[in-house]
């Protein structure tokens, strides 16, 4: 990544097309509906925390949709999933799905930071989570004896995710018994790819989230992303062993320069965001192109700067006629 320009000015901040129909902005993506049940997803620079959008770093959002698309293609295989097209580097064309009520994530080691990770439970003394159980004298970040499915109930906007068992999930509804065995053996299956392929590159693949939908067929399909650097967690290999065995924290793809700057220096859920740096600005992108370089094994080559009329350029054939 030498010579590639970081340029903040240059970020994707925004990607209101209004030559394209239906438009809906969520926190990073710019989504647009099609007549015939396609959908438009723009990956944009934007960086949420906090419920807020902090800042826009440049080159996130193609990392992100290279990223996926790289693992998409590679377990394409395992089972379906949502991705027709690639008109533009940071733009997918899927299938329109509706989206199953449940998160899955799997998780291969006892690690996390929020309230619902099994790290956190862990060490407030429950012993059994998400519908497992396990031994006392487990140490932070150490590997389980195998990868477990911990899912959560999608909460509404402005709620928080809930943690739920296999068996809740069937008996409340959100899914079928036998939508859960597909989602169960899908997740799985995929999880034991990331990990292998993640290896090759020096790579842990720790945990990871899933978002499934049906298509219209009723189909179980694999949607969103996959094995991103803001939907997974990943250490670096070749140190994990020793960090581990001193206590200390195992090195990461540390993207939350941005995140943690802010909340030193003031309450991001309330207070207005002080201006960020430039350079802490151009070092989070720079961690994102060393995440899709070290993930894919791949070196980084960005698209056209500044994205919006590339984008726009790629996408006409969707625009509306009249």
């Amino acid at each position: 990544m030498t010579d590639i320009v970081i340029d903040p000015a240059l970020a994707l901040a925004d990607a209101t097309i209004p030559e394209l129909p239906n438009h809906y902005r969520g926190k990073v993506r710019d989504n647009y509906d099609l007549p015939d049940g396609r959908r438009i997803l723009i990956s944009s620079d934007r960086l949420s925390a906090f419920d807020r959008i902090l800042a826009a770093i440049p080159h996130k959002g193609q990392v992100l949709t290279q990223v996926a698309r790289y693992w998409f293609e590679a377990t394409a295989d395992i089972c379906p999933n949502h991705v027709l097209d690639y008109p533009d580097p940071n733009v997918v064309i899927g299938k329109r799905l509706a989206i199953l009520p449940v998160e899955i994530v799997v998780r291969g080691y006892l690690a996390g930071t929020t309230g619902t990770s099994i790290l956190t439970l862990y060490k407030k003394g429950q012993r059994r989570m998400y519908g497992h159980d396990f031994p006392d004298g487990l140490r932070d970040n150490e590997k389980l004896p195998s990868p477990i499915i911990t899912p959560t109930s999608k909460a509404e906007q402005g709620d928080h995710d809930a943690p739920m068992t296999a068996d809740e999930i069937v008996a409340k509804k959100l899914v079928t018994p036998a939508q859960w065995e597909t989602l169960s053996r899908y997740a799985l299956a995929l999880f034991a790819r990331g990990q292998e392929m993640a290896a090759r590159n020096g790579l842990i693949l720790v945990d990871t989230k899933y978002e499934f939908g049906l298509d219209e067929k009723g189909e179980i399909v694999l949607a969103d992303e996959i094995h991103t650097p803001d939907s997974s967690r990943y250490w670096l290999a070749a140190s994990y062993r020793e960090r581990f065995e001193a206590g200390e924290k195992p090195e990461s793809f540390d993207k939350d320069f941005v995140r943690n700057w802010v909340a030193a220096r003031c309450d991001p859920y309330k207070d207005d965001i002080p201006e960020i740096p430039t350079e802490l600005i151009r070092d989070t992108s720079r961690v994102y192109i060393r995440a899709y370089e070290t993930i894919t094994g791949r070196a980084f080559q960005p698209g056209e700067q500044p994205p919006l009329p590339r984008i726009r350029r790629n996408l006409a054939p969707y625009f509306c006629k009249g």
